[in-house]
């Protein structure tokens, strides 16, 4: 599977059914070339102005299930809720 293939699938938490985002970015470890982590951008800030507020990092063991649409995460709300700040 591709980087860019990854970027059209949508990101659902399985612990709440809530919808994430799309995939941004992908993190790997450059002596293994292993993937560490998916990086979803967060919802926009004021209408989408001023850049995005937050960014979800879901590490890669986090991920349960990958479809053809979408990608199941399973993430505690409470993580999902103190994402990264940018």
């Amino acid at each position: 599977m591709r980087i860019s293939e990854l970027k059209q699938k949508e990101v659902i938490n399985v612990k709440d059914c809530k919808r994430l985002g799309f995939v941004g970015d992908v993190d790997f470890d450059m002596k293994t070339g292993c993937m560490l982590a998916i990086i979803v951008p967060g919802p926009g800030c004021i209408c989408g102005f001023l850049g995005r507020e937050k960014e979800y990092i879901i590490p890669f063991c986090d991920i349960c299930q990958v479809g053809d649409d979408i990608i199941l995460v399973d993430v505690k709300p409470k993580e999902v809720s103190e994402a990264v700040k940018c």
